[in-house]
């Protein structure tokens, strides 16, 4: 036993017994294993807990001394990992490190997470860039620090009340992205945050003042635009769904102190704040017209949004509501005294803006309705209130109605109830819609002619009634302008002759003041002119008795009468007659060797012993006395003004502007107040005349076979129907006939006008009847629906005597633009074929999917007759029956203009189902009927080969 080794000497020499070392037993425990999730969570819970025993946590969380809802803070590691998104190891550490520290001091870890959250939030937000957006590495520091707040959230470690209380703490420096970003991040909804403050005024006042500074930012140069826009989209949506909630009264709210009060004074202070702005005036550029223009803007992406149709529309409602009563400083006598600045034109595009986003949601109906409520229960802004009528009567064609009935009831209330407010009410409506033009409401002069001019007025029921209606228009005359005084004189009411007191005592009185105005009614002229902003002074008859003459000869020329207004001139305006309008017509000149029409109106006036004789006889020695003009000038032709062109360049911008909104079908409500701006200005370039006077029933008398216009009168006339084809042009190239909205016939209803209409059916006389063939193709595009839009109004219009060329003394507008196309030969016959496929596509394509209803109102018979005819004669395809074509197939637009285009659209028409469903009764084509065009072609008018018939 003594010869044995000792053990460790024993293990040391045998080398197969030596001591391993760590690696080397390590390297002889690796085996291949497969992937265990199981095990993997386990040996990720070892590592946590491995960290919790050796990781200092002031380390981590930059920990220092107590109190701890102050020091702790969470900005250096943020600030570090801003650029990489947290895995859910690094938020399950974070949160484990929360648990520890909130174990040793005593306190819930959601209070102590949410105060370290709020507190980062606050660092993060120090020294903006921006007074409401945050920076990119803000924005990139507050993403990280709310992913934590996240994970936090999700596991039952972050109080949502605590945070919200200690944000509120730091609101000064809170930015409103911030905020709205917490909202985003489903960390804290923006209602739970504004309802968790204490203090509902400071929440309105801190909302107030940023959403302010928001829109004042928001603009083509913010470098944050999307981001903008989107944070205010989302506080409108949250302010309006819980201003406006169902059974919600606004009225109880502020006893209860709830968010609906918070949303809805938020609301209220940035509407004010946008009328406010209006009301003061803005520069084009300013910060105040950013900030009312984004806000006004909002009103637009609000049904896109998350909020309910009854809720919207209750906000919608209170909106209109807050601008028709927002600061009632003026009087109804201020706007009986004013209301002309009140125009559609004139009124501020924002506001207009406003006004037709919110009649547009609200619909006219409920507009109109609206408008009685608050005027029968509030006091009201009158400005404001008539600036919404006009917008409503110009944007919304179906309006006119509307108002019309609502007037009647007021009118009729006034003398039931001898109610002075709804008189009054009646008064401001109808002027004011009246001054927007007679394409979209009736004159002055029509509506008081209407209602006070027969024995079925307002005033006819008794004596009572007339003392009230007298009394009301004698205490008007202090306030209005001249040119109402003008009418009530001009046009009376009709008044019992025992009770003649009455209106002569308001004349005496109107004539008194308009004498105060120097205003004179002697000088006022024969037609006046009601839209105008300027009155007629008494320094002013000689020019006022030059337009006279110039309208009175023109209204001669057509129907070869005295004119009305001047026969009355004669009787009951004595004074204005003698001394200024004879001697404005009876200007000596060189007579023409053919009496031209001021010799023959002068001639008439003559034989009705309208013109002394003594005054007669000078003139005649002074034309006989007459130098003759220079070599070259025109005998016998009224001088013209050596600018006419310069008249017209304010109605040219308009009518180019309104050009360019055709590209955009969605622009309706903006094309709708275009018009209206080409209405004023078209007015303007016409003269006095246009709008004031009432609209005559007379018949238009045309001299078909040569047909004249004044140089003013075409150039007019031209520049509008070359706007209207070169817009249906535009119209059409980015939306067919039947999705282009009612843009066109609100235009030809401007050119209905009383004095307009027979210049633009001299002018289609010209082009159709003497010059159709040479028109190019846009031009037939065009006119043939412009013949289709005059058709519309049907008996609205005068009747027209064509003269030779028909054999019925006069004709409809429809029938008449009809005779003007004639097929005695082969130019007009092809000419014909081209316009009548036009119209009729035009007229198919608007009325579809159901023509049979619109068709008759709009196209005279003969116009499809000489199709029928044509199309049977010139194509023999036509002759065999064909597959019909669904309208989807019928063409139209500016790609039909060449020969071939017109042979397809021909042919497309005739397939048409539609089409040959209304070729019965009066539509049809007889024998008798293709007898008597085969009359009017002339010998060898027929001889066309298949080459030669579309070329």
């Amino acid at each position: 036993m003594a010869d044995s080794p000792p053990p460790g000497a024993a293990a040391g020499s045998d080398p197969l017994r030596r001591r391993r070392s760590w690696a080397e037993l390590l390297a002889g425990r690796v085996k291949r294993q497969k992937y265990n999730p199981e095990r993997g969570q386990k040996l990720k819970n070892s590592a946590v807990q491995l960290l919790r025993r050796h990781q200092s946590l002031s380390d981590l969380l930059l920990e220092v001394e107590d109190p701890p809802c102050e020091k702790l803070c969470l900005n250096r590691l943020i600030d570090c990992d801003s650029d990489k998104a947290y895995t859910d190891g690094s938020c399950s550490f974070i949160g484990s490190a929360f648990q520890d520290q909130a174990l040793k001091l005593g306190v819930p870890v959601g209070i102590l997470s949410a105060r370290t959250v709020a507190c980062t939030m606050k660092m993060v937000c120090e020294e903006p860039s921006h007074p409401v957006l945050l920076s990119t590495e803000q924005r990139k520091k507050l993403s990280s620090l709310l992913e934590i707040a996240q994970y936090l959230l999700a596991h039952s470690m972050f109080s949502r009340l605590s945070f919200c209380q200690e944000v509120w703490k730091a609101q000064n420096s809170l930015l409103l992205e911030a905020v709205w970003r917490l909202h985003v991040q489903s960390v804290v909804s923006l209602q739970e945050l504004l309802e968790s403050h204490p203090d509902k005024r400071t929440v309105v006042a801190w909302l107030f003042r940023n959403l302010r500074l928001l829109c004042q930012q928001i603009d083509t140069s913010c470098p944050y635009l999307d981001i903008a826009r989107a944070v205010l989209s989302d506080f409108v949506e949250l302010l309006v769904s819980q201003g406006f909630q169902e059974n919600s009264d606004l009225r109880r709210v502020e006893e209860t102190g709830t968010m609906s009060q918070v949303a809805a004074e938020v609301l209220q202070s940035m509407l004010s704040l946008a009328l406010d702005a209006l009301t003061a005036g803005l520069q084009e550029e300013s910060s105040d017209h950013r900030v009312v223009s984004c806000w006004l803007g909002v009103f637009q992406a609000l049904p896109c949004g998350g909020v309910s149709a009854d809720v919207l529309k209750r906000f919608l409602s209170h909106t209109l509501t807050q601008v028709l009563t927002h600061s009632p400083v003026l009087k109804a006598s201020d706007a009986i005294q004013r209301q002309r600045e009140w125009s559609f034109v004139r009124t501020h595009p924002l506001l207009t803006t406003l006004y037709r986003r919110l009649l547009v949601m609200l619909s006219p109906e409920e507009s109109v309705g609206h408008l009685q409520e608050v005027l029968e229960t509030r006091e009201v802004n009158w400005q404001r209130v008539l600036s919404c009528v006009s917008t409503l009567v110009v944007c919304f064609p179906e309006a006119l109605q509307l108002l019309q009935d609502w007037v009647a009831r007021l009118m009729a209330h006034a003398f039931e109830s001898y109610h002075l407010d709804s008189m009054v009410t009646a008064f401001l409506i109808v002027r004011q819609a009246a001054q927007e033009g007679p394409s979209v409401f009736p004159s002055y002069a029509d509506w008081f002619k209407a209602s006070f001019g027969s024995a079925r007025g307002y005033h006819s029921c008794s004596k009572k009634a007339l003392v009230f209606l007298f009394k009301f228009l004698s205490s008007l005359v202090p306030w209005e302008a001249p040119r109402y005084m003008q009418v009530h004189v001009l046009y009376p009411p009709l008044v019992p002759g025992k009770y003649r007191t009455l209106l002569t005592d308001y004349v005496a009185l109107a004539k008194t003041r308009l004498a105060d105005l120097k205003v004179s009614l002697e000088n006022m002229g024969l037609y006046e002119h009601l839209s105008s902003s300027e009155d007629v002074t008494e320094n002013q008859p000689h020019s006022q008795a030059a337009q006279d003459v110039e309208k009175a000869l023109l209204v001669f020329e057509h129907t070869g009468k005295i004119p009305v207004p001047v026969m009355e001139a004669s009787i009951f305006r004595r004074s204005y007659y003698l001394s200024h309008f004879l001697p404005a017509l009876l200007t000596p000149r060189v007579l023409p060797s053919a009496p031209d029409s001021r010799e023959a109106l002068i001639e008439a006036l003559r034989r009705a012993d309208k013109i002394p004789q003594s005054l007669y006889a000078a003139y005649c020695q002074a034309c006989s006395t007459a130098e003759k003009p220079p070599e070259g000038a025109a005998l016998g032709m009224r001088a013209e003004p050596t600018h006419a062109e310069e008249p017209l360049g304010p109605l040219r911008v308009a009518l180019t502007e309104l050009r360019a909104l055709m590209a955009d079908p969605t622009q309706a409500d903006v094309i709708s107040a275009q018009m209206a701006v080409v209405s004023e200005r078209l007015s303007a370039a016409l003269g006095p005349g246009e709008d004031g006077s009432p609209r005559g029933r007379g018949r238009i008398q045309l001299n078909v076979l040569a047909p004249e216009l004044q140089q003013q009168q075409q150039l007019v006339v031209d520049l509008l129907l070359s706007a209207f084809c070169q817009s249906l042009m535009v119209a059409s190239s980015s939306a067919p006939p039947e999705r282009q909205g009612p843009w066109a016939a609100f235009f030809v209803r401007t050119l209905c006008g009383p004095t307009l209409l027979p210049a633009v059916l001299t002018r289609l006389c010209q082009l159709l009847h003497h010059q159709g063939p040479r028109l190019s193709a846009s031009h037939v595009l065009g006119l043939a629906a412009l013949v289709v839009h005059l058709g519309e109004p049907g008996s609205a219009l005068p009747e027209v005597e064509p003269g030779p060329l028909a054999p019925a003394s006069s004709l409809p507008v429809p029938r008449f633009l009809d005779s003007l196309l004639t097929c005695h030969t082969k130019e007009s016959s092809l000419f014909c074929l081209r316009f009548c496929t036009a119209a009729l596509s035009y007229a198919l394509c608007r009325v579809s999917p159901r023509p049979c209803d619109s068709w008759h109102s709009c196209l005279s018979p003969g116009l499809v007759k000489k199709f029928q005819f044509l199309v049977f004669r010139f194509f023999s395809e036509a002759r065999v029956p064909l597959p019909q074509e669904d309208a989807a197939g019928l063409p139209w637009g500016p790609l039909c203009l060449s020969p071939a285009d017109w042979k397809m659209a021909t042919l497309a028409l005739w397939r048409q189902g539609h089409f040959q469903e209304l070729l019965t009764g009066e539509f049809r084509l007889t024998f008798g009927d293709w007898l008597q065009l085969e009359l009017e072609i002339q010998p060898g008018a027929d001889a066309l080969s298949d080459t030669e018939r579309l070329s």
